[in-house]
């Protein structure tokens, strides 16, 4: 029937998608797919069960294009399947607490060349964890491929020493793994701080995390609402993995982008489930916060020269780039300049909807949003990948420092939509863009290669 999914395999229309007749509208990147009546009566109250090779099809092409997410059941494999590994260096009082939650689980510590070993390994025996020590420092990425040598279990879970990430999660985790194809699966991780009283950089971190990468469940690959998924906590297939080759060894940051990005690019599927979550411990100082934001920046030129322009920070089209320019700068002109992009947009959707008695709406509909998309990725850019240019900008043209306001505005309008339950933070927002922009910058230059600053047209 389906090298894929099983008999009884169950997707769900997702709540975000539009039908329009037999279209349906939606999806990450967004898209319109047309059912035939064949395939409209195959889903009944928003939900397909896989009975034959033809509903495998249509599950897979709406699960990929984040049309429909998995319905998954039971309570996943049993804990004798899944090995959880645990790379670390020094930090044992984190270790007891990563270890604690994992109770019932085979764990094995990878001591990555700790300062003081012993303390490691004791906190390791206590736990009844398995410990390899490392002669050298390898890197987390190393660690983690040392420790799955050892793995004799089909699935494994890659947990850092600073979350916690409790048992019955995990197995929850690979239940994905029903659909044959899903190869790493990651929670949402959010970031807790351990302090009494967290101070004011620690409180944005809980709120606002890095690794935090929403609250919508996705098919995760370049281009879509999640793009990549954090090595803090992963579910994989231990087969899959070897495959790939593990993480990049010669990477000390974004090599879990570089995992994923691999992982797709051979065919392999990659699933976010913010369903279920794991907890970051906050970093305990500014300096920490801040460096961390940085490193994270400065691993954008190592991607670019490995995936080319994958991981481009914004992707948009030149007459929506165009327009969205005109709105930022807000000038007397700019209303007639977006209003043209406008109608090119929607001319161009029109001829491209499949036809409809609603395709001119539709046309109107999504090409307002993919302008409004474009102001918010150009605002971004301003505010955080561009910031230095941007910063040179000010002093010399006053159509920058208009559009500097205005992207700090959408900024706002942007973090209450993304963060409802968050208050916006201005001062640990802008540190926040300055460091990762910084690290940008620096991963650019050391590189010799702007590709990691540049944008790319859709389907580029």
């Amino acid at each position: 029937m389906s090298d894929r999914f099983a008999r009884g395999f169950e997707a769900q229309i997702r709540h975000d998608v539009r039908v329009h007749d037999d279209l349906l509208i939606g999806g990450s990147p967004l898209r319109a797919v047309r059912l035939s009546s064949a395939a409209r009566a195959r889903i009944v109250d928003g939900r397909l069960t896989v009975h034959d090779a033809t509903d495998a099809a249509l599950t897979a092409r709406l699960i990929d294009g984040n049309l429909a997410d998995p319905v998954l059941h039971g309570c996943g494999p049993h804990a004798r399947e899944l090995t959880v590994i645990i790379p670390i260096r020094d930090r044992p009082e984190q270790l007891d607490r990563c270890l604690r939650a994992l109770d019932g689980l085979r764990c094995i510590v990878v001591d990555d060349e700790s300062h003081d070993p012993d303390a490691v390994t004791r906190v390791a025996v206590e736990h009844d964890a398995r410990i390899i020590s490392l002669p050298v420092n390898l890197g987390p990425a190393g660690a983690r491929n040392t420790g799955l040598l050892a793995v004799d279990t089909p699935y494994v879970a890659l947990v850092d020493s600073d979350v916690q990430a409790d048992a019955a999660m995990l197995r929850r985790l690979a239940r994905h793994f029903d659909d044959h194809r899903v190869a790493l699966v990651g929670p949402l991780v959010r970031s807790r701080s351990r302090a009494d009283v967290p101070r004011w950089f620690e409180r944005y971190d809980e709120q606002v995390s890095s690794l935090a990468l929403g609250r919508r469940a996705c098919s995760v690959r370049p281009g879509a609402a999640v793009a990549w998924l954090p090595s803090a906590c992963l579910v994989a297939r231990v087969d899959r993995l070897r495959v790939a080759g593990g993480f990049a060894e010669e990477m000390r940051v974004g090599e879990d982008v570089d995992l994923v990005w691999r992982l797709v690019d051979s065919g392999e599927v990659v699933r976010y489930d913010p369903a279920e979550t794991a907890w970051h411990d906050a970093r305990g100082s500014v300096t920490g916060w801040l460096g961390r934001k940085f490193l994270y920046g400065t691993g954008g030129a190592d991607l670019a020269a490995r995936h080319g322009r994958t991981g481009a920070p914004a992707v948009i089209s030149a007459t929506m780039a165009i327009s969205a320019a005109a709105v930022l700068v807000a000038r007397p002109w700019s209303l007639p300049v977006a209003a043209l992009g406008l109608l090119s947009g929607v001319r161009s959707l029109h001829r491209r909807l499949p036809p409809t008695a609603h395709r001119s709406g539709l046309a109107v509909q999504l090409a307002t949003q993919g302008l409004g998309w474009a102001v918010r990725q150009e605002a971004a850019l301003l505010l955080r990948h561009w910031w230095p240019l941007a910063a040179v900008g000010v002093l010399r043209s006053r159509s920058v420092r208009r559009a500097l306001v205005t992207a700090l505005l959408v900024d706002i309008v942007v973090a209450g939509i993304d963060h409802p339950e968050a208050r916006y933070a201005p001062v640990s927002r802008r540190l926040d863009d300055l460091a990762y922009g910084a690290g940008l910058w620096v991963g650019a230059l050391r590189a010799r290669s702007v590709a990691a600053l540049l944008p790319r047209r859709p389907g580029a």
